[in-house]
C-alpha cells in the first residue's frame, strides 16, 4: 500500500473527492492573505518583492494593513473548512497555522462550522525585528524646514512602527465533535485523545512549542526555497501528539512538503495537495526520498485498513 498521495491542483476541488470520516488529522498552513499571500499567490513575484529592501507595495513587509485581507481569508477558508469537517473522523483534530493579526478569522470559520475550539497553539521562534523608524518619511516632508525635521527626528528617536519582534506563530487547534465518550470514540475511530508521552523537552506537552527556524531542513542535503516553510521537527511533534502510527495526515496546502516529510518520518500516511507546480515537484522529491529510506511496517486494525484502502487505492 502506498504511504503517500500527492496532488498538483486546487485543494477546493481535490478535497471533494475524499470520502467522509476518513482522515485522522489535518495540519495545514494556508495562505495568510497579507502582502500578496492570498489565493492569487505568485511565488516569483512575492520573492522579488521581499528581496527589494524588505518592502511589498511600498510598505515594510507585514505593514500593508487592509481590513479586506481578513475578510478575504475568512471567505476563502470557509468552504475549505467545511470539507475538513466532512472528511475528518469524529473526534479528529484540525490544526491550522495562521498569522497573529488574522488568527481570529480562522478560528471564527472553524467555530461557526461546528468544530470544538480546543486551544490556540503557538510556535515560538527567534524572529527578526521589523519595526521601522520614521526618519526617512520625515526627511521627505516638504512642509517642514530642515531645523524642524532635525527636531522631530530627535524627538522620535527610538520610536518605530508598531511591530513587536515576532516570536510566535499561532495555530488553531480544533476538534470535530466526538461520538459518545472519549473511550467510545477512540475504540471506534482511534482518534480524539492526546498522546502525553510525546514531548520535545521532557516535560508535559504545552501549547507553546519552541523550535528554532534553523531546524527546518534537518538532515536534507538541499535548501528548501519557500517563504513560509515550517520546521519538520515542529510538525512531527504535532503529528505524534494527535495521531498514532499508521494513521492518515492531510495537508491541503502542501507547499514544499515539510508536513508530508514529518508524517512519513513518524510512520504515518500522508495526503498532500499543492497548487503551485514548483512546490509540488519539490514536495514529491522529498517524499520519494523518505519513502525510499523507510522500511517500517505499518500495523492497522481492520477498520483503519479498510478506510485507507479506499483512500490510497484510487
Amino acid at each position: 500500500m502506498e504511504k503517500f498521495k500527492l496532488y498538483n491542483g486546487d485543494c477546493r476541488s481535490y478535497l471533494k473527492e475524499i470520502p467522509d470520516n476518513s482522515i485522522d488529522l489535518i495540519i495545514t498552513d494556508p495562505p495568510y492573505f497579507i502582502d500578496g499571500m492570498g489565493d492569487e499567490w505568485n511565488d516569483c513575484d512575492l520573492t522579488k518583492k521581499v528581496k527589494k529592501a524588505g518592502v511589498i507595495g511600498g510598505l515594510p513587509v507585514g505593514m500593508k494593513f487592509d481590513k479586506e485581507q481578513g475578510i478575504r481569508l475568512q471567505e476563502f477558508m470557509q468552504p475549505i473548512c467545511k470539507e475538513y469537517y466532512r472528511i475528518l473522523k469524529p473526534g479528529a483534530f484540525c490544526i491550522v497555522f495562521s498569522q497573529a493579526r488574522l488568527y481570529h478569522r480562522i478560528a471564527v470559520v472553524l467555530d461557526d462550522i461546528g468544530f470544538e475550539m480546543r486551544d490556540m497553539l503557538g510556535w515560538k521562534y527567534e524572529g527578526q525585528a521589523k519595526a521601522f523608524s520614521q526618519d526617512h518619511f520625515i526627511k521627505k516632508r516638504k512642509d517642514f524646514s530642515e531645523i524642524e525635521k532635525a527636531k522631530i527626528i530627535k524627538e522620535l528617536q527610538g520610536w518605530k512602527t508598531p511591530q513587536l519582534k515576532p516570536q510566535i506563530e499561532p495555530m488553531t487547534l480544533a476538534q470535530k465533535p466526538k461520538e459518545g465518550t472519549f473511550v467510545d470514540n477512540w475504540l471506534n475511530y482511534g482518534v480524539g485523545l492526546m498522546n502525553t508521552n510525546e514531548s520535545i523537552n521532557g516535560m508535559f506537552p504545552g501549547n507553546i512549542i519552541e523550535i528554532s527556524k534553523k531546524e527546518r531542513n534537518e538532515d536534507e542535503d538541499f535548501k528548501i526555497e519557500h517563504l513560509t516553510v515550517k520546521p519538520v521537527k515542529l510538525i512531527e511533534h504535532l503529528i505524534k501528539l494527535f495521531t498514532k502510527e499508521g494513521q492518515v495526515v492531510l495537508d491541503s496546502f502542501a507547499g514544499s512538503g515539510s508536513h508530508g516529510v514529518a508524517a512519513l518520518r513518524s510512520n504515518r500516511k500522508f495526503i498532500g495537495i499543492e497548487i503551485e507546480k514548483k512546490y509540488y515537484d519539490i514536495c514529491l522529491k522529498r517524499l520519494n526520498r523518505i519513502e525510499e529510506k523507510s522500511s517500517n511496517l505499518i500495523k492497522l486494525n481492520s477498520y483503519e485498513y479498510n478506510q485507507q484502502m479506499a483512500l490510497f487505492s484510487n
